[in-house]
């Protein structure tokens, strides 16, 4: 499973990024705004740090401007995937990118129809968004599951990227599920290689060391 961090955020995406376990980055506009810079300097930033996608979001929601501003963004660097809406709009532009091989991630995906359409229109990425599917009180992973199925039933080259991940869980059963990615947010990422158990097994470790020590003496 690849990770994916959910955060334009650069100080974090290094943090992370030097363990070794970051495979791409997620962006949004809201995500974007909390840093308080320039879209293009933040993404190319980003670009520049991570090697693999980088998931840059457009900002208008008709067709041409869609398409205009995915071809803008498409330049800023090499590794750079355009985020487009699941919208009518929205596909017709994957579909038009896809032919000028300009790598898309189709978001905000809550359903199977969704998944299954932006997949025929040519989305390399499809984002179920997990949490919120559970806020409706629907059940996002069993989505993330069904998409899989979907996908593997027609033989569709695009990848799952399970989206709003809010817990340990989330990400463990999204894995289960056969989600090809997970975007994650810093603070939850933060929280997958901590357990109390292995906190306490470190403290026990540590305070029999310290009296082996003493003995030694």
């Amino acid at each position: 499973m690849k990770f994916f961090l959910d955060t334009a955020n650069v100080e974090q995406i290094k943090r992370f990024n030097d363990l070794g376990l970051v495979d791409g980055v997620t962006t949004n506009p809201s995500l974007i705004n909390k840093e308080k810079r320039d879209f293009k300097e933040v993404v190319k930033e980003i670009a520049s740090i991570v090697d693999g996608p980088i998931s840059a979001e457009v900002t208008h929601y008709e067709y041409e401007e869609m398409v205009k501003e995915a071809r803008e963004l498409s330049k800023w660097a090499d590794n750079i995937v355009v985020k487009i809406p699941m919208t009518e709009d929205g596909l017709r532009a994957i579909n038009t990118l896809s032919k000028e091989r300009i790598k898309t991630n189709c978001t905000l995906i809550f359903s199977v129809a969704q998944g299954l359409l932006a997949a025929k229109a040519g989305a390399n990425y499809i984002s179920p968004f997990i949490g919120r599917i559970d806020d409706m009180g629907e059940d996002g992973i069993r989505l993330v599951s069904d998409l899989h199925e979907v996908l593997f039933n027609y033989d569709y080259d695009s990848e799952i990227i399970a989206a709003s991940i809010r817990t340990n869980k989330h990400l463990e059963n999204a894995a289960l599920a056969g989600a090809d990615i997970a975007t994650i947010p810093p603070s939850i990422f933060a929280k997958l290689f901590s357990h109390p158990l292995t906190d306490k097994g470190i403290y026990l470790f540590q305070k029999d060391w310290e009296e082996f020590e003493k003995r030694d003496k």
